[in-house]
C-alpha cells in the first residue's frame, strides 16, 4: 500500500510539472518558425532549453523530497553547459534517463535523444520532444528493407540533418550503441561478448561525429549500474523500491581522425571507427565488472 502511495504521489507531481510547463515551452518553441532573424530564432532556442532545463530540475526536486533512491554520481566535476559533448551510455531501463538527468541536468547542455518515432505520439511529452529538436527515428527490420531498399540509410539521412540543428547552440548529444534496453533474452540471442552488454552499433555514432565532430569537446562516457541483481524498471523507482544507483562517467578526449573519413563507403574508415567503439565498450564492460565487485566486497 505505501509503495502505491509513493507512485501515485510521484506520478501526480511529474504530471502537474509537465502540465505547468509544456504551455510555456510549446509557446516559446513557436518563435522558432515566427520571428524573423537568426538571432531571434536562435534565442527562441535557448528559452525552450531553459524551460525543459527547469522541468527536469523540478523532477529533481520531486524524486529527492518523496524517494530514497541515492544517486551516487561519479566524475562530472568539470563539466561546463557552454560547450557541446557527446554522451555515450549503457541501456538497460527506463531509470536510464532520470540517472543522465541527475548527472547532467544544468551541468552540461540539454539532451538531444535519438527517440523512435512512435513517442512522437505520446501525450505532451511528443510534443515536448519535437519542441526540443530531437529527431525521431524509424526503425526497420532487414526483412522490410530487402522488400524496400530505397528506405535503406534513411535513419542515417535524419542523423544528419538533426545534427546539422545542433550547430548553432551547445548541445549534449546523448547515444545508446546498443540501440535498445539489455536484457538477458537479448544478450542471449545476440551471443554477445561482454557480460554485461549488447553488442554495439557504430554507424549512428559515426554520423554524429561526421556532423558535429569539431563542436564536440569531448565523449562522455557513461556507465550505470544497478547494485540489485534484478535491473528496476520506471514503476520500481517512483514506488521507492530503487535504493541507489551508481553513474560513472569517464570523460575522453575526441581524436579528430574520427570524422575525417567516408563511414559508408570506405571500409578502412568505417573498421577505425569500429574499433574505437569496440575499445569502448570493452572497457565499459570491465568498468561495470569492477564496479560490481565493490558492491560485493
Amino acid at each position: 500500500m505505501r509503495r502505491l502511495l509513493t507512485a501515485t504521489s510521484v506520478t501526480l507531481l511529474l504530471l502537474l510539472n509537465t502540465l505547468l510547463l509544456i504551455g510555456p515551452l510549446l509557446l516559446i518553441a513557436l518563435g522558432k518558425f515566427v520571428l524573423p532573424g537568426k538571432a531571434l530564432k536562435t534565442a527562441s532556442s535557448r528559452g525552450v532549453m531553459w524551460v525543459a532545463e527547469s522541468w527536469a530540475e523540478l523532477n529533481k526536486l520531486i524524486f529527492a523530497t518523496l524517494l530514497p533512491t541515492r544517486w551516487d554520481i561519479r566524475g562530472n566535476a568539470e563539466l561546463r553547459q557552454s560547450t557541446s559533448y557527446l554522451v555515450i551510455s549503457n541501456h538497460q531501463s527506463w531509470v536510464d534517463i532520470p540517472a543522465l538527468i541527475q548527472a547532467f541536468n544544468r551541468k552540461t547542455p540539454y539532451f538531444k535523444f535519438f527517440l523512435k518515432q512512435q513517442l512522437l505520439w505520446v501525450p505532451l511529452l511528443g510534443l515536448a520532444f519535437w519542441a526540443l529538436d530531437y529527431p525521431f527515428m524509424r526503425r526497420y527490420s532487414k526483412a522490410f528493407l530487402a522488400k524496400h531498399p530505397e528506405l535503406k540509410g534513411q535513419d542515417l539521412e535524419i542523423t544528419k540533418r538533426a545534427c546539422a540543428k545542433f550547430k548553432d547552440l551547445p548541445v549534449t548529444v546523448v547515444n545508446y550503441l546498443e540501440g535498445t534496453r539489455f536484457t538477458p533474452a537479448k544478450h542471449a540471442a545476440q551471443g554477445s561478448p561482454y557480460r554485461y552488454l549488447l553488442k554495439p552499433k557504430a554507424g549512428g555514432v559515426a554520423f554524429v561525429l561526421a556532423t558535429l565532430g569539431e563542436e564536440l569537446d569531448k565523449v562522455l562516457d557513461v556507465t550505470v549500474v544497478y547494485p540489485s541483481e534484478r535491473i528496476p524498471g520506471f514503476w520500481e523507482l517512483i514506488s521507492g523500491q530503487v535504493p541507489k544507483v551508481i553513474v560513472d562517467i569517464q570523460t575522453h578526449e575526441l581524436d579528430p581522425a574520427l570524422w575525417q573519413g567516408d563511414y559508408e563507403n570506405d571500409p578502412l574508415f568505417r573498421e577505425f571507427v569500429q574499433g574505437w567503439v569496440t575499445k569502448l565498450w570493452e572497457d565499459k564492460d570491465a568498468r561495470i565488472a569492477q564496479i560490481r565487485a565493490e558492491i560485493e566486497a
